[in-house]
C-alpha cells in the first residue's frame, strides 16, 4: 500500500509530465506512473512542434494560443531547459487551388488573432532561398515555434519532483480501485495507489486504460516516421511544408498519407516528415512512406537529392476520430480523468493542457472551458469484455 496521493498520473510522456508539473505547483501531492521509461512513447519519436500555423478556427486553435501563451509566461524562465526555439513556420504553395486554399485559411486565421504574413514568390524566396524556383507562394507564421520535446519531458518531471510529485517508471496499470461507481485508485503488479483523482495520459494507450475503467475512449496510435539527414550549413531557416499538409493533419483516413514537412535543426542536421497511417501498433519500418517522404522533400527542396540521410525513427501518436483531444473529468467514472488524443500536437498543446487541467484538479474555475474536450462526448461504453479487468475495492 502507498501513501494516499491527490493525484495520480498514469503516463509520463510531455502531458502527464507537464499535468505533473502544474498539479504539483498547485501543492497538490502527485504520483506520476509509468509502464516503461518516462517520455519512452510519442514523446520521444516526434520534432517537437508548437504550431499555430497547422490549425483551424475552433476548440483546438483556442487551446494552441492558450498554450503558447503558457509556453512564453509560466515557463518562460525555463525555455533554455529544453532548447525552445521561435524558429517560426513557413507554408508553401506550389499550385494556383493550393495558394488560393491557403489564402483562405490565413483570412479566417487573421480574424481570430493568428499572426500571419502572406507571400509572394520573391518574398517566399528571401526567407527561405532553397526553396524550389517553382513556388508560387506562401505565408509565414512568426509563432511558431520549437523545442526539444524529451528535454521537455525530463526537465518538467525534475521541476514537479522539486515540488514534491513523486515518479515512479516500469509500473504498469493494470486495473482501477472502485467505490460504488467512483475510481479511488489504480491497481499495478507492485502495489496499490489510492487517489483523490485518477488522470489517464496514457498516449496512444489511452484508449486501453479507459477501457479497464469501463468506460470508452476512442483514442487510437497512428504511425507516423521522421528522416535526419547528415549536418549541414544552415539550409532551411524555418519549419517549411506544404499547404497540403494542413488537410492531412485533419484528415481521417486510415491509409497512408505523406506531406513535405523539412526543417533544420541547430546541430545543423534537417528533419524530414511528415507521414500518417493507422496501422495499430505495427512498428515495422515502411519503405514506401520513407521513400514517399523523401520525393516530397525534393519538391520543396531540391538541394536535398545530394544529402545523405543517416538515420529515420518513428512511432504512433494518440489519434482522436474528431482530432480534438480528450481532456477533463469523465462523469461516467467519477474520479477518472483523461487527457489524451492530441495526435501530432500533444508537445505544443503539453503546457496549456497541463495547467488547466492542473486548475481543474484544483477545484478552480479554469481560463479556457474544456467542455469541448470532455470524455464523455464518446457516451458509449466500452466492449463489454473490459469490464472483467476492472479492480473493485469496498467501501
Amino acid at each position: 500500500m502507498n501513501a494516499p496521493a491527490d493525484v495520480v498520473i498514469i503516463g509520463a510522456g510531455v502531458i502527464g509530465a507537464a499535468t505533473a508539473y502544474f498539479a504539483s505547483r498547485k501543492g497538490l501531492r502527485v504520483t506520476v506512473l509509468d509502464q516503461g521509461a518516462p517520455g519512452s512513447g510519442t514523446s520521444s519519436a516526434c520534432e517537437g512542434n508548437i504550431l499555430v500555423s497547422d490549425k483551424e478556427l475552433g476548440p483546438e486553435l483556442e487551446l494552441t494560443r492558450y498554450s503558447l501563451s503558457v509556453w512564453h509566461g509560466d515557463l518562460e524562465e525555463h525555455k533554455g531547459l529544453w532548447e525552445f526555439e521561435a524558429k517560426g513556420g513557413v507554408i508553401v504553395a506550389s499550385r494556383e487551388s493550393s495558394l488560393e486554399s491557403l489564402n483562405r485559411v490565413m483570412a479566417a486565421q487573421s480574424g481570430f488573432g493568428v499572426s500571419v504574413v502572406p507571400l509572394d514568390a520573391a518574398e517566399l524566396r528571401g526567407l527561405e532561398p532553397n526553396i524550389n524556383p517553382a513556388a508560387l507562394g506562401g505565408a509565414s507564421y512568426p509563432e511558431d515555434c520549437q523545442v526539444q520535446p524529451m528535454l521537455v519531458v525530463a526537465h518538467l518531471l525534475r521541476l514537479a519532483r522539486q515540488n514534491g510529485a513523486v515518479v515512479i517508471p516500469n509500473t504498469k496499470v493494470t486495473g482501477f480501485l472502485r467505490r460504488g461507481d467512483s475510481v479511488i485508485g489504480v491497481r499495478t503488479a507492485t502495489g496499490i495507489f489510492h487517489a483523490g483523482a485518477v488522470v489517464n495520459c496514457a498516449g496512444t494507450w489511452a484508449g486501453q486504460l479507459a477501457a479497464l475503467a469501463g468506460v470508452r475512449v476512442p483514442v487510437l496510435p497512428r504511425r507516423g516516421f521522421v528522416m535526419v539527414t547528415e549536418p549541414l550549413a544552415p539550409m532551411v531557416h524555418h519549419k517549411v511544408y506544404a499547404a497540403e499538409y494542413i488537410d492531412n493533419v485533419g484528415s481521417s483516413d486510415a491509409g497512408l498519407q505523406t506531406s513535405p514537412v523539412v526543417e533544420g535543426t541547430a546541430s545543423g542536421t534537417i528533419l524530414i516528415g511528415s507521414s500518417r497511417e493507422r496501422v495499430g501498433f505495427d512498428a515495422r519500418v515502411s519503405a514506401e512512406a520513407l521513400q514517399k517522404m523523401a520525393s516530397n522533400a525534393l519538391e520543396l527542396f531540391p538541394f536535398l537529392e545530394r544529402v545523405k540521410v543517416l538515420r529515420h525513427y518513428h512511432g504512433f501518436r494518440p489519434y482522436c476520430p474528431d482530432h480534438l483531444p480528450v481532456i477533463g473529468p469523465d462523469e461516467r467514472a467519477p474520479g477518472l480523468w483523461h487527457s489524451a488524443g492530441h495526435e501530432g500536437a500533444g508537445i505544443g498543446l503539453s503546457a496549456g493542457t497541463g495547467k488547466l487541467l492542473a486548475q481543474a484538479l484544483a477545484g478552480e474555475a479554469t481560463d479556457l472551458p474544456l467542455d469541448a474536450f470532455a470524455p464523455a462526448r464518446f457516451g458509449e461504453p466500452a466492449p463489454a469484455s473490459a469490464f472483467s479487468a476492472r479492480e473493485e475495492t469496498p467501501a
